[in-house]
Parts: structure tokens; C-alpha cells; sequence
């Protein structure tokens, strides 16, 4: 049996806390608001991120019990390995890698398109083409190629660098969002009128709510760093479900306090109706000038490289994982010398998530939604695996015997299954208010089909693997 490759345990608590909060903001709670208020309305959208939050926290309850029994790189990968075996392991690692893959990307062409409004002369050189009515630059594809490529490196010198910069990007950002908010309740001379109405008016209350906790997967995916991340903890694994709690609270707080600066600052329909480029950037600086405006796009680069230093790291994990079981080529878990992180794997991350910047910014929408499944998917297999794994009694488990007894844990594993499907479904069915678009459908076709090609080339030698020494590989179990 071939020496397992390990990593270095050298991220600390309050690193994970802010690698979880910095993935799951992102660029859309500073880019989107607009979009997201043409869908609901501000109160729809905050109690459909308020909801879609508590319903994460059922989902975190699976997660907490399954980083501490398996504090290995992988997450969900690994979790599908123990409760459904080698196939659906594959399956639901193939699925994350196209969250992981998407959210990366989405952050990267942010960053481009927050320089384009800021400034536009500096973007707007060197025409390409047209994609879905969005004309596309050389240079927005450059500096969103830079910028990945400069996380990259990050990432590369490892996790007790990428592990500092993550808390004190999001604390700045915290703070931005924080400060922004007071300023705009304090200057806007009619912040309750602007914000009305508070739900669309196309639509019922409930199908303006229910859009919004749709995309909930994608929205706060990034407590899904901690299990990624979980191989590399240097405190103890257990604290790792009050993390992502405290990340997703955080993260409900901060989508709020934006939807409130955005719809207090001006009225939000007229504003949507204006088609803005980037609708909270206008009405922000309308409101509050230039310096209302440098608070904003502080907040939206900490988002945005929080987003990207988070999930190249939470990426490069999930492949190396994969790689080291060999259901991946094996150069994936090969280490740096120096550094000791899957260089590899990361490399690997930013030339893919390079691929998105060309399409333009309608991507963004394509991508979103192709995330989304791809992270409700990995929910599933968790909560599914934690299911099986709690106890109604004391009877002992056909999984592991040190499984716990929670009847109440198991209940809400179930619970967390069927808001896993619900989310999967909301997107599948054309008739959801969520339904995904054609591309997004297309593209995801593209993916399953990749995979299963993937799969058939690598089946025969992955399922030649004796379970012993895979047990050991993915799970570090010798017995």
C-alpha cells in the first residue's frame, strides 16, 4: 500500500471563519442587488436569504458531525465515499468541481467588470466581439486572467499566507459594508419611501421568496470551504460547525445590510428600470459622491478576492482529494517542494476558471446557475451520509460503529436531504421560478457528459482499487 500525501495543519479558527464568510459573499451581494430586487423586492429577497440561510444551518448540522468523524481534504467527495461507495463518490466530487470551477470564475469576471465601471477607458480597449448582447475586451479578460493568476500564487505559498490575507480582507470588508449602510440611512432624505414596494408587484409574495432561497446554494456555498479545508485544521475539528454557523450568520447580514444601502439610497424600480450596468455603484455615488462610491468598490474587491483566494483554495483541495484517490490523474496531488500545497491542483483551478472572462458578462448569469446544482448536489450526498451515519438508538451502525445516537440529529439530516432536492428540483423544473436558462441547462448537459466519458476512461482502474486501501486513502483509515 502506496504512503498517503497529507497536508500541513496550519490554518487557524478564525481563518477558516473568514475563508468560509469571504467564499460565501463573494461579488454578488455588491453587484446583484438590483437584479436580485427586480425578482423579489428588498423585503422579498432578504427573507428569501433569511430563510435560505436557516435552511443551510440544517445542512451544517450534517456537515459538523462529518468534519469532525473525517477531518480529510475532500468533503463531500469523501462523505459519498462512505454512505453510497466509490461511483457516487465520483459523482458528487465531478458535480462540486463544477461549483467550485464556477464560483471562481464568476469572482474573477466581477473583478473585471467592477474596473469597467469604475474605469471605463481602461476596460473598454481592444474590441473582441459580442456575446448575448454583451461586448466583450481584451482588457477585462486580462485583468480577470491577472487576478486569478495572482490568487494562484497566493494560494501556492500556502495556506498560512492565504490564511492571513483572508481575515484581514474580511474584516475590511465587514467593516466597508457596515459603514456604508449607516451613511446612506443618515444621508438619504427618504430611505423608507425608496425602498417601496417592498415585494414585486409581477408576481406573488411567495414565488418572489421562493426565487430567491433558490439560489441559496450559491448564495452561501462558502461555508463549504471548512470541510475542504478540514485536513489542514490546527485546533480541533469540532469547532468547525460553530465556524460555519458564524459564517453563514455573517453572510445573511452582510446580503441584508447591501439590499438595505441599494433600495434606501434611491427608488429601487426606477433605478432597475434604468438598466445600469452596475446598479448599486450609481445609485451609491448619486447618494453619497466619490467617497460613498470608494467604500463600496473597497467592499466589492474584499468580496471578490475573498471569493477568489477562498475557493482556488477549497478547489485545489477537492482535486488533489479526487487525485489521491486515483480517480484523478495523480499529478493533482503532487505537492510544492517548498510549500508543500497541491500546486498542481491550483494551477490546474485558474487556467479553467480563465475559460469564463470570454464569454462576457451574460456568463455570469449561466454560471450562477450551473453552481448552484452543483453545490445542492454535494448537499444531498452530506446530509444523505450523515443520515445514515446517526443512530435512532443504540443499536450499532452498519457504516461505523462510533456513529452517534441522535434521533433528533437524524431528523434533521433527513430534513437537510429533502431541502438538498428541493433546491436541485427548483432549478431542474421549467415550470420553477428559479428554472434555470438554456445556456445554463446546455453547459450543464456538456458537464455530465464530460464526466461520464471521464468516468468510463478511469472506471477500470479506480474500481481496481482494494477497498482497504481506499478506505486509507480517502478517509486515512488503516483498519
Amino acid at each position: 500500500m502506496e504512503k498517503r500525501t497529507t497536508l500541513n495543519k496550519s490554518l487557524k479558527a478564525h481563518w477558516v471563519w473568514a475563508i468560509a464568510l469571504g467564499s460565501a459573499i463573494g461579488w454578488g451581494a455588491f453587484v446583484q442587488p438590483i437584479n436580485w430586487m427586480e425578482t423579489a423586492g428588498p423585503f422579498g429577497v432578504i427573507i428569501g436569504f433569511s430563510i435560505g440561510a436557516l435552511l443551510m444551518m440544517l445542512i451544517a448540522v450534517s456537515y459538523g458531525f462529518l468534519i469532525r468523524s473525517f477531518p480529510v481534504s475532500g468533503g463531500e467527495f469523501a462523505y459519498a465515499y462512505i454512505s453510497a461507495g466509490r461511483t457516487q463518490a465520483f459523482i458528487s466530487g465531478w458535480f462540486l468541481t463544477l461549483g467550485y470551477l464556477c464560483i471562481v470564475a464568476l469572482n474573477a469576471s466581477a473583478f473585471s467588470l467592477m474596473i469597467k465601471y469604475v474605469f471605463p477607458a481602461i476596460i473598454e480597449n481592444v474590441f473582441l466581439y459580442t456575446v448575448a448582447g454583451w461586448e466583450v475586451y481584451l482588457m477585462e479578460i486580462i485583468i480577470a486572467t491577472g487576478a486569478l493568476i495572482i490568487f494562484g500564487y497566493l494560494n501556492i505559498r500556502g495556506t498560512g499566507l492565504t490564511g492571513q490575507v483572508q481575515f484581514v480582507f474580511a474584516m475590511v470588508m465587514v467593516a466597508a459594508v457596515v459603514i456604508l449602510t449607516l451613511f446612506v440611512g443618515i444621508k438619504s432624505p427618504t430611505p423608507i419611501d425608496n425602498i417601496a414596494p417592498l415585494f414585486v408587484d409581477n408576481k406573488t409574495s411567495f414565488a418572489a421568496v421562493i426565487a430567491i432561497v433558490a439560489i441559496a446554494p450559491w448564495a452561501f456555498v462558502g461555508f463549504d470551504a471548512v470541510p475542504q479545508a478540514a485536513e489542514e485544521f490546527a485546533f480541533p475539528a469540532k469547532k468547525a460547525f460553530m465556524l460555519i454557523i458564524l459564517a453563514l450568520v455573517f453572510a445573511t447580514i452582510i446580503y441584508s445590510l447591501m439590499i438595505l444601502a441599494t433600495g434606501m439610497a434611491a427608488p429601487w424600480q426606477e433605478v432597475a428600470n434604468a438598466n445600469h450596468l452596475w446598479g448599486t455603484g450609481v445609485v451609491i455615488q448619486d447618494l453619497l459622491g466619490v467617497g460613498g462610491l470608494l467604500i463600496l468598490v473597497i467592499a466589492l474587491t474584499m468580496g471578490i478576492f475573498t471569493g477568489l483566494n477562498g475557493f482556488i483554495m477549497t478547489s485545489s483541495r477537492l482535486l488533489f482529494a479526487m487525485a489521491r484517490a486515483k480517480v484523478l490523474p495523480a499529478p493533482f496531488q503532487k505537492l510544492h517542494k517548498k510549500y508543500d500545497t497541491p500546486y498542481i491542483a491550483i494551477i490546474v483551478t485558474v487556467i479553467l476558471a480563465s475559460i469564463a472572462p470570454w464569454f462576457g458578462r451574460q456568463a455570469l448569469t449561466w454560471v450562477v446557475d450551473m453552481s448552484s446544482i452543483g453545490v445542492s448536489i454535494a448537499y444531498f450526498y452530506t446530509c444523505f451520509t450523515a443520515f445514515r451515519l446517526f443512530k435512532w438508538n443504540n443499536q450499532s451502525s452498519s457504516i461505523m460503529e462510533e456513529a452517534e445516537v441522535g434521533p433528533v440529529k437524524k431528523l434533521v439530516a433527513f430534513v437537510g436531504m429533502v431541502v438538498s432536492f428541493i433546491f436541485i428540483l427548483l432549478l431542474l423544473i421549467p415550470q420553477s421560478p428559479a428554472f434555470m436558462g438554456k445556456e445554463s441547462f446546455i453547459s450543464l448537459v456538456i458537464w455530465v457528459v464530460l464526466g461520464i466519458i471521464f468516468y468510463v476512461m478511469k472506471r477500470k482502474e479506480y474500481n481496481a482499487i482494494p477497498k482497504k486501501e481506499l478506505d486509507y486513502l480517502i478517509l486515512d483509515k488503516k483498519e
